[in-house]
């Protein structure tokens, strides 16, 4: 009994060694990058080879009018910048991520893994939405597999940051460790995406009537987002930093008075 115990206390630290040892990073980001290329590229094919209006039923549907053709298959198109919007966000987080790593774990590869494969599921997900009656209860069930997709992309992302943080001193730069220049932004950004779909999903469950107005507003005003995120946290670290230097002018006056002082003045 004794032995099986020492086994299993080698076997974990053995396998928790395993896990932090370090993995290649230009290998990580590499794959990535294939994998998002990859996926946008299903994208445009798919939009290609379903949504295209034919000649004749151009002429004769439309009596000629090209726009007034792609005017029919406007939702698809919607669905379809929607969803390159989104993996383009996505791949920016990403980029930004391992601008800030400087040595990657086998746990971080196996999470980038994991969000690489949530990553490919976003042409279904435009398949999804785009194929489906409007307002019908096929329409909400898919835009809801949308968000969970979209979530579950999203969170392996913060979850790699989080791991990285665990052993900040070797894993990250110096601006996105506690305390850093970047460290707030970073955690904002990586936690927008989590948060919005999170949020679009449980808002269909409520309200299904207009689930398809939430899911691409929700596209929409991810993009603004990250710009007005960005204006925030610089406007509050500034607040804070002119917070601080005026309490550190207001210790280093009353210093000053105290050492003008005579110690007769000082002790009354």
């Amino acid at each position: 009994g004794q032995r099986s115990e020492e086994e299993e206390h080698h076997s974990i630290e053995t396998f928790s060694f395993y896990l932090s040892e370090p993995l290649s990073k230009e290998r990580v980001e590499a794959f990535s990058d294939g994998v998002y290329a990859i996926v946008a590229t299903l994208l445009i094919l798919d939009i290609c080879e379903d949504n295209v209006p034919d000649p004749r039923e151009v002429e004769e549907k439309f009596h000629g009018s090209l726009l007034e053709a792609l005017s029919e298959y406007g939702p698809n198109y919607l669905a379809y910048f929607g969803s390159f919007v989104t993996i383009g966000l996505l791949w920016f987080v990403h980029h930004s991520l391992f601008l800030y790593v400087t040595k990657a774990t086998r746990l971080m590869g196996l999470l980038n893994i994991l969000s690489l494969a949530f990553i490919g599921g976003l042409p279904l997900a435009y398949q999804l939405t785009s194929e489906f009656a409007e307002k019908s209860h096929n329409e909400i069930e898919a835009i809801q597999v949308s968000c969970v997709i979209t979530f579950f992309a999203s969170i392996f992302q913060f979850a790699i940051w989080t791991t990285a943080l665990l052993n900040e001193e070797e894993t990250l730069h110096a601006f996105a460790r506690y305390g850093g220049k970047e460290h707030a932004f970073m955690f904002a950004k990586l936690a927008l995406y989590p948060c919005v779909s999170l949020g679009a999903f449980f808002l269909t469950c409520l309200l299904s009537e207009f689930s398809t107005a939430i899911f691409h507003l929700m596209q929409i005003v991810i993009p603004f987002a990250f710009l007005a995120l960005r204006i925030f946290v610089r406007i509050s670290l500034t607040a804070i930093k002119s917070v601080m230097s005026l309490s550190r002018r207001k210790v280093v006056l009353l210093e000053e008075e105290e050492a003008c002082l005579s110690p007769n003045e000082t002790l009354s």
